[in-house]
């Protein structure tokens, strides 16, 4: 195996680990706070169709990752207003959302198939960016580098700010963060707001960089993907960005299987492992018991204040 493959291969981890790495970053917000949402492949997808959209009428990729943020949130806040304002249940909510992500996307989409935008440009110089080795440091998209940071602005966020004690408080115990004058819903919304938002942009990542062209549930259930990867860091903000690389190499695995024509276990078996993967943890940790469990203690039980 020569260093350029190499390279090659670390290149193509990051980039596929990139998407779910934003999803679930969202998500591990979201949870921390009290709130399990299931819809973040339908997110992800109205980020994609919208950030896509944006970019091809102004030309300006940069616009378009916002108008995915925005569109991501505001999806979301469908869901934050049905299950925090009417006690509607997350899970069935969740997923209610997922399907209206999967089914609005496609309407929206329809006149975009097969049009191409034009992706990213690198934000590093050219001999730096296409340099058979430092193009592992600088040669992705900016979406990359801004993946990598907000996983660690939400970790200073959640274990060294006040805004991020009192969030993890009202996912802990929000009857109690409510007594002493917090606001639990309007700290809920916000978290769902950013997961959103994260989700969005996640979304455009597939539309605008991945393939820089629209077509139909194009994420092939990432945000699945990302849901698992949030329990399996343990709600662990570095654990969360270590878990997306490790799922990064799993799809990676399919990619070169295909390529090479490696017959000892099909292409198939490597397409399937992520997802394998995704149920296994999620089995495992329904199996287990709440106590010593390191989710969030109020994590997707409802809260309607008295007062």
């Amino acid at each position: 195996m020569t260093l350029d493959l190499i390279i090659s291969a670390l290149v193509t981890v990051v980039g596929i680990s990139t998407p779910i790495l934003l999803a679930a970053t969202g998500e591990l917000v979201v949870e921390k706070s009290g709130v399990l949402n299931l819809g973040v492949e339908g997110m992800m997808l109205i980020g994609a169709v919208t950030g896509f959209a944006v970019t091809f009428t102004t030309f300006n990729p940069y616009l378009g990752v916002l108008a995915a943020a925005a569109a991501g949130a505001a999806s979301s806040m469908v869901f934050a207003v049905l299950v925090l304002t009417f006690g509607a249940n997350q899970v069935a909510t969740g997923l209610a959302l997922a399907i209206l992500g999967i089914g609005l996307s496609t309407l929206i989409g329809a006149g975009f198939v097969g049009i191409i935008v034009i992706p990213f440009s690198s934000i590093f110089p050219d001999f730096l960016a296409r340099d058979p080795i430092w193009r592992l440091v600088f040669g992705h998209s900016p979406l990359v580098y801004f993946a990598l940071f907000m996983v660690f602005a939400t970790y200073w966020f959640l274990n060294s700010t006040r805004a991020g004690l009192v969030l993890r408080a009202v996912g802990e115990n929000d009857a109690s963060a409510h007594s002493i004058g917090y606001s639990v819903i309007g700290i809920r919304y916000a978290a769902i707001g950013f997961g959103g938002a994260m989700a969005g942009v996640a979304g455009s990542y597939f539309s605008m960089v991945i393939t820089p062209m629209w077509a139909e549930q194009m994420t092939a259930g990432r945000g699945w993907i990302a849901l698992a990867l949030v329990v399996f860091a343990g709600w662990k903000p570095i654990r969360l960005w270590l878990g997306a690389y490790f799922f990064g190499i799993l799809m990676t695995l399919e990619l070169y299987a295909k390529a090479s024509g490696f017959s000892f276990l099909p292409s198939q078996f490597w397409a399937s492992m992520p997802y394998l993967m995704a149920i296994f943890v999620l089995a495992v940790i329904s199996a287990r018991e709440r106590t010593g469990s390191e989710a969030p203690a109020c994590l997707g039980k409802p809260f309607m204040p008295t007062d």
